[in-house]
């Protein structure tokens, strides 16, 4: 492995780590908010596990990324 195929290894652990702490940092807030729209109102449960589920996305994200950067590695 050459000095190329390294930084893209590096590359892929950041997209997944980073897309991860803005994940949490996200949910962070969210979950908060969402816990309490819920003890007030039970029927606020569907949106509130919607917006809990958005920020998900992100981690689904830098994961394709990481792939698509490992799978370059190889070529």
């Amino acid at each position: 492995m050459d000095i190329g195929g390294g930084l893209l290894a590096v590359g892929a652990g950041l997209a997944i780590g980073l897309a991860a702490i803005g994940t949490g940092i996200a949910q962070m807030g969210i979950g908060a908010a969402a816990m309490g729209a819920i003890a007030e109102d039970e029927k606020m449960f569907g949106k509130a596990l919607i917006l809990i589920a958005i920020p998900e996305t992100l981690v689904l994200f830098g994961f394709l990324i990481a792939f698509l950067l490992m799978q370059s590695i190889g070529q």
